[in-house]
């Protein structure tokens, strides 16, 4: 998606179609089509905004989507893969964490200031790949210098240009050393800026979290000035000189600006939870600070300005993907003003056993996957057949039909289960070579499944 802002980089996901998009997801997220439909559109509304001129930019509000949906059945997952895919700054937070019984929770504000802070790595991540070539070479000379130090001033009347020769055939002998390895034992000294430090900081505000008066930036000259010799191996010591290089070329004004400019735009921030500050009509206690909350979210939500280290963030057009079970409460459980800023609700269905094999096979991180790679750091071979990936799934949908349904988390639990044997006895085994098939799933895992009580604590 075309993300025009200064220095952000270009990349093949600029030109994805929605279908593309959901193609994308489609390898690392098992069904729920209708929340990946959704989230492809509101990405590509996103690339078109971009296209249009500034003025009617300015009035087109991102569409924001409310998930519905049991735990485990994708949602985190979705919108941290679309963010991914998007190269666009992304952060999830806990609603519930902005409030708790007895407590004032969290400044929802904090939602931008995390995100902005993600950008600036963004960014600056970004900005050192541009210059660690020429980093790189700036600490090498520095090396050098250390290795060699410079010529003393030539005294009046001898030939200069013979030693200074003398003195560049040196250098670029040891400059041939350190590229082959050779100087790689060799220890030199070197001056390095001290970073045990305490930070001092300036409360600015009513809370904590409006934290951004840093007297570390403020008087650099003070904190960031002192330096202590230390004596590294010269591998150690060209790392240290090339990240030193590398702060030096960039420019973090530009970057800070770069960074808000990018979440204003591109920005997504993900809802986890916001069932749980769904209060009821009529309620008392706990509800009333829930209602809170929700007041509280609705002008970020909304387009508002914050305040952050970094600069004033608007919010207008930040997309916002809101996700809840509402096992208990319902959408319209929350206030009509937050309700009217998710437009875009989708329902994710439940997981059965049919999803569950898709699950443990096809996306490209899939848990067989893992596991297969994680005991073959041993030179243990593992080989599921289909048969014994079947009974996996059977035993996850029978667990999580009798007790808590947790969707696709289920999974995890069963496998660990499963291989605990082999991930115990794994470094000490005589045959490297095992095969999982049915038989062996319902010896490890049925008498567990057949106890419900068991099952409840162990799966």
């Amino acid at each position: 998606m075309p993300i025009f802002l200064p220095a952000s980089i270009q990349t093949p996901s600029d030109a994805l179609t929605p279908r593309q998009i959901v193609a994308e997801l489609d390898k690392y997220v098992v069904g729920q089509a209708a929340a990946k439909r959704a989230v492809a559109i509101a990405l590509r509304n996103r690339m078109r905004r971009q296209k249009l001129a500034p003025e009617l930019a300015e009035e087109i509000a991102p569409k924001n989507i409310l998930m519905i949906g049991p735990t485990g059945v994708g949602k985190t997952e979705i919108a941290r893969r679309l963010a991914r895919l998007a190269q666009s700054p992304f952060v999830k937070v806990e609603a519930s964490k902005f409030t708790e019984v007895g407590y004032v929770g969290r400044d929802v504000e904090s939602m931008v200031r995390d995100l902005v802070e993600l950008a600036v790595d963004m960014v600056r991540d970004e900005r050192i790949e541009e210059v660690r070539q020429k980093a790189a070479e700036n600490a090498e000379e520095r090396l050098l210098d250390v290795l060699l130090p410079p010529p003393r001033p030539v005294p009046p009347g001898s030939d200069g240009v013979v030693v200074g020769d003398v003195q560049t055939q040196t250098r670029e002998r040891i400059r041939e050393q350190l590229h082959e390895g050779r100087l790689d034992q060799r220890v030199v000294e070197l001056e390095v800026r001290e970073k045990s430090f305490p930070s001092f900081e300036i409360i600015a505000g009513s809370s904590v979290e409006e934290v951004d008066i840093n007297l570390k930036d403020m008087l650099p000259g003070l904190f960031q000035g002192r330096t202590k010799k230390r004596r590294l191996k010269v591998p150690e010591a060209l790392e240290y000189l090339t990240q030193e290089e590398e702060q030096k070329l960039i420019d973090m004004d530009s970057v800070g600006r770069t960074a808000v400019e990018r979440v204003e735009q591109a920005g997504i921030i993900f809802l986890d939870e916001i069932d749980k500050i769904a209060g009821r009509e009529g309620s008392h206690g706990p509800d009333v600070s829930r209602e809170g909350v929700q007041r509280d979210i609705l002008p970020i939500v909304e387009g508002t300005t914050v305040n952050t280290k970094y600069g004033m963030v608007r919010t207008d057009h930040i997309l916002f993907i809101a996700a809840g079970a509402f096992h208990v409460s319902k959408p319209s459980d929350l206030i009509p003003e937050l309700q009217g800023r998710f437009p875009i609700r989708v329902e994710l269905e439940p997981l059965g056993r049919d999803e569950f094999i898709r699950i443990l096979t096809e996306p490209r991180s899939a848990l067989v996957k893992q596991y297969i790679a994680l005991m073959d750091t041993e030179d243990i071979t593992i080989r599921f057949t289909d048969d014994a990936i079947c009974c996996i799934a059977d035993f996850a949908s029978i667990v999580n039909e009798r007790t808590e349904n947790i969707g696709a988390r289920r999974l995890h639990t069963v496998m660990e289960k499963l291989l605990d044997e082999i991930s115990f006895e794994g470094p000490d085994l005589d045959v490297k070579d095992v095969t999982i098939d049915a038989a062996y799933v319902t010896k490890m895992l049925a008498d567990i499944v057949k106890n419900d009580d068991l099952s409840r604590y162990i799966l």
